[in-house]
């Protein structure tokens, strides 16, 4: 059959319009690599990333993961509550020492001692009678005062070399059963195998080392091979030698932002740089969506939390007060094609201060999955609206809001 002229042309001008497409998806996700580096991230391809959207998945698929360990697990966390998750963890953990299975865990001091139920003398004088390696970061002691910053907020598994999980998620029973004062707790974690677990053992051992002295070079330390097809980087924010990374992190993902940019964040009190960039992809006519917690763990800063969604609500975003109970996840999505899950609150603590990590996924797919949760969660918020603020907030909480807001450089 010969086509005619107006045929080809058709075809040829579909085709051009194809190709030029697949290469600007290709050249866009290229452009956010190249930028990201620019800041200090690091992209490795080749990576499976699961996402773990409740605390009972993350348990049972961490439990399993430990159970089928050979050489080494790793655990660097702000806090292990004194409570029965933390109680099948370590009887986990026992059990694959007498395996042989090397056992090394990291907590904070202040996010030990800051919790009700903090792991005591005794308690770490037994994990190290049955040779399991704890130990805490920068223990509080007094005076305290010089002990505030910074603290190790990071959350790392490293399961022999290959296997990762980071996210939002320390080891406490509230993120399957919730609490009395929110109700249920939201948070988000993700599970990695691929080359890019051996740059999250590389963070675990740098700290590690600084804590302990020991060094852990070994090769059976370092496993992971390629394993799936998604790109992902991390963004590890270590004082005094990354100090800037995570807020550049989070402004040039803000600023390359064309079409739609989704947050969810517990302690939204943000710095003054962040801020502008999200004031900036408003002005572009970015639809902003930010996701926040009618209720909250701690006093204070939803207050400061609140007076900043308020005045980004007048400048145009989208926020939603999420119902149901607290949702501690630090997650955001951009343009349906690339998000971040990780520890780092946007706070001046997180963005300034304490060691973070998160993961960068550049994967479609992986962001559609969490751009669904979200969806799902607006569900269950409200909108915030001039109406709705005047109903939620009494003139004595807006008060508050803005003096709470005054203490923003050091929430």
């Amino acid at each position: 059959m010969i086509l005619s002229k107006q045929h080809q042309t058709g075809i040829a001008t579909m085709l051009f319009l194809l190709i030029s497409l697949i290469g600007k998806a290709q050249t866009s996700d290229s452009l956010i690599v190249s930028q990201m580096k620019t800041v200090g991230i690091n992209f490795y391809p080749h990576n499976e990333v699961q996402l773990i959207m409740s605390g009972k998945d993350k348990f049972d698929l961490l439990f399993e993961d430990i159970r089928q360990a050979k050489s080494n697990v790793h655990l660097e966390y702000f806090n292990f509550r004194n409570d029965s998750i933390a109680s099948l963890l370590f009887d986990l953990l026992r059990e694959k020492r007498k395996q042989g299975v090397e056992v090394r865990a990291l907590f904070d001091g202040f996010g030990n001692d800051s919790n009700n139920q903090p792991l005591k003398k005794h308690h770490i004088k037994s994990l190290r009678a049955d040779s399991i390696d704890i130990h805490e970061f920068d223990p509080v002691r007094f005076p305290w005062v010089n002990h505030i910053w910074p603290r190790d907020h990071r959350k790392i598994v490293v399961i022999d070399g290959h296997i990762a999980y980071t996210g939002g998620m320390n080891v406490a029973d509230y993120y399957i059963v919730g609490t009395k004062q929110v109700g249920e707790w939201r948070d988000m974690h993700c599970r990695i195998e691929g080359p890019v677990v051996n740059e999250l053992q590389t963070i675990f051992a740098r700290i590690w080392q600084k804590v302990t002295k020991e060094q852990l070079n070994d090769e059976k330390y370092y496993q992971a091979k390629d394993k799936g097809d998604k790109m992902v980087g991390i963004a590890n924010r270590e004082p005094n030698r990354t100090n800037k990374i995570m807020r550049q992190f989070y402004i040039s993902a803000l600023d390359d932002a064309q079409d739609s940019i989704k947050i969810i964040n517990p302690y939204f009190t943000l710095t003054p740089s962040v801020k502008k960039a999200i004031h900036r992809a408003i002005k572009r006519g970015v639809k902003v969506d930010i996701l926040v917690s009618a209720k909250s763990d701690i006093p204070l800063t939803p207050d400061a939390v609140f007076y900043n969604v308020h005045k980004l609500m007048k400048k145009g975003a989208n926020i939603w007060l999420y119902q149901p109970g607290f949702h501690h996840s630090k997650i955001m999505m951009v343009d349906g094609r690339f998000c971040t899950v990780g520890s780092t609150n946007l706070d001046a603590r997180s963005l300034r201060y304490d060691y973070e990590v998160n993961a960068l996924i550049i994967n479609k797919q992986v962001t559609q999955e969490l751009q669904d949760m979200f969806m799902r969660d607006t569900r269950k918020s409200v909108l915030l609206t001039p109406e709705e603020w005047n109903k939620f907030r009494t003139g004595w909480q807006k008060f508050r809001g803005w003096f709470a807001q005054l203490f923003t450089p050091f929430m």
